[in-house]
């Protein structure tokens, strides 16, 4: 209960230990960007300041705020009942310890799926398979991730398995001639599966460190497009029994519960390792996180809040819930 958090010596209240050494250097620019979602708790600050006692009332409420922000029912009723929790255990016991409270909480929900995604050296090339529907920004965190790898001095080559979509296909030509980066194509509508299998034998040949391969965006209700993605494993399998290394879940953050009712059925075709969520920047429902932290368990590898290819950071846990609920500590 309250892992992050210690009561104070006299008894009296809450004393907050460190959670993210990131947080010492002041306000976070992620606080900015956003700014949709941590208005969407902005209410809690009201509430719980202008309370005088903790009553039903007042967690019902706190409740309420935690589901308009789209953290979903799973994850928000883990928070309020560890909430009532630590009121019934004498852990809370004033309404301004409980902000505290709930930003604890919603760490130790999230800090789990804080997992670095680490590009092992001994498996060349490196593959990330990116997955998900049309629209989510996918094959353009591609061209952000090949764009990361390059800085850190990686041998990159992009896959183009997109071939439902021709612009798809010169979306990626495009973020490959802008990083003089390889791009293996063929015409539209030719077989995804084939186009990654040459990908990853030219890679090989060529030594390239990370292969990163675009899908087509597919509704993840579309179950024969859902068995392609099975049919690319398979074929990549041929080459390296290991690939892919990463398969990748790209979500927009914009659709709230729908992205989890995404990530949900992809994991059932292809088991995820890790997720990006982007577009957080422009929507309220960043507590979407929290939902899928809660139920999935996978690892959230990046969040994209902005255009440019540093806009595509590293999940940082400790930096995200600071930036959604800052409560000086």
């Amino acid at each position: 209960m309250f892992s992050i958090f210690r009561r104070k010596k006299s008894g009296k209240g809450v004393e907050s230990t460190q959670m993210r050494p990131a947080e010492q250097a002041g306000v976070d620019p992620l606080e900015q960007r956003l700014e949709r979602t941590r208005s969407s708790l902005g209410g809690l600050f009201g509430l719980i300041g202008s309370a005088t006692t903790i009553d039903d009332e007042l967690v019902e409420e706190i409740e309420t705020t935690l589901l308009t922000a789209d953290m979903g029912v799973a994850a928000t009723t883990r928070i309020v009942d560890r909430l009532r929790e630590g009121i019934r255990q004498g852990i809370v016991t004033e309404p301004a310890e409980l902000l505290p409270a709930v930003q604890a909480e919603l760490y130790e929900l999230i800090e789990p799926c804080e997992q670095f995604l680490a590009v092992d050296p001994d498996r060349k090339p490196f593959v990330i398979l990116m997955v998900g529907v049309n629209g989510v920004g996918k094959t353009t965190t591609i061209g952000k991730l090949a764009r990361r790898y390059l800085d850190e001095g990686k041998k990159v080559m992009l896959a183009a398995g997109d071939t439902f979509r021709a612009a798809a296909v010169e979306q990626l030509q495009a973020w490959g001639a802008r990083n003089d980066v390889p791009v293996v194509a063929q015409k539209s509508g030719a077989d995804t599966a084939a186009v990654i299998y040459d990908a990853l034998h030219s890679a090989k040949a060529r030594e390239v460190d990370v292969l990163i391969a675009d899908t087509a965006g597919r509704l993840h209700t579309q179950s024969h497009l859902m068995d392609e993605l099975a049919k690319v494993r398979r074929v990549m399998q041929k080459i390296d029994p290991d690939a892919p290394h990463e398969t990748m879940l790209v979500v927009d953050a914009g659709t709230g519960q729908n992205a989890l009712a995404q990530a949900r059925q992809f994991n059932q075709a292809v088991p995820l390792t890790g997720i990006t969520v982007t577009k957080l920047d422009g929507t309220a429902r960043g507590g979407v996180l929290f939902a899928i932290a809660e139920e999935l368990k996978i690892p959230i590898r990046f969040i994209g809040v902005g255009e440019t290819a540093a806009d595509l950071r590293p999940f940082d846990a400790g930096t995200f819930v600071h930036a959604i609920l800052p409560v000086e500590r």
